[in-house]
């Protein structure tokens, strides 16, 4: 765990893939709880530390998580996320085929239903009960070989969005296997960066800009550098 920004109220920090944001079913030690235990031994806290969860990363993308220290900020930090006043951009690796995805901003929208026993969405082009509408915002910023790395922008906030709409057009994340990729990663990891959050402070209101480091996989700083 890598702490990005942090004061009285909220606690922004990188998370790993592989981690998990809150306690499941697995019974695996959540990421929440080891935030608990950092905040508890540097500030020598004897009782229980209050930390609360106000959004979630699936398991196996890595990037920017916020948490709140206070109840005062939660509840805000709730209704920022309810009502998208908090600005996400993601970066994904995906294969290179310039001809999907250019240097041009597009916004792809799709209908999207989500089977709840597969833990898995399918997009539609065209609207089907029971789907939900879905957009982003995405454009290729750099090509290598092989792979290109595309920024994405949530325009709304749906079960596995990025995954699935991406694959919907041809284009799977790296590693992805539930979404039509041909082979995993090593690590377990899809390619998928929670990279930056821009928003205003809870509390303070002052303009929050971070961003998350690059994963360990060199294959992200390789595309980067031949931009």
């Amino acid at each position: 765990m890598q702490v990005v920004y942090e004061d009285n109220h909220i606690i922004i920090v990188a998370k790993r893939s592989g981690e998990i944001v809150q306690g499941d079913k697995t019974g695996d030690t959540p990421l929440s709880d080891v935030v608990k235990q950092y905040l508890k031994e540097k500030y020598q806290k004897p009782g229980n530390v209050f930390l609360g969860v106000a959004h979630r990363l699936d398991r196996p993308v890595s990037g920017l998580v916020v948490f709140a220290r206070t109840s005062k900020a939660l509840t805000r930090l709730n209704k920022m996320f309810a009502e998208g006043q908090v600005h996400k951009t993601y970066w994904a690796i995906v294969k290179n085929e310039k001809s999907r995805v250019d240097g041009v901003a597009q916004v792809l929208t799709h209908w999207l239903t989500r089977n709840e026993q597969q833990n898995k969405s399918y997009a539609y082009d065209h609207e089907v009960p029971g789907a939900k509408k879905a957009q982003l915002r995405c454009r290729s910023i750099a090509h290598g070989d092989r792979y290109q790395l595309l920024e994405v922008e949530l325009l709304t906030g749906r079960h596995h969005q990025i995954r699935c709409q991406l694959a919907a057009i041809g284009l799977p994340i790296k590693g992805d296997l539930k979404y039509g990729a041909p082979r995993s990663n090593p690590d377990g990891s899809i390619s998928l960066l929670s990279r930056r959050m821009q928003f205003v402070h809870p509390v303070s209101g002052i303009t929050i800009d971070v961003e998350a480091p690059l994963p360990d996989d060199p294959l992200w700083q390789k595309l980067l550098d031949s931009q």
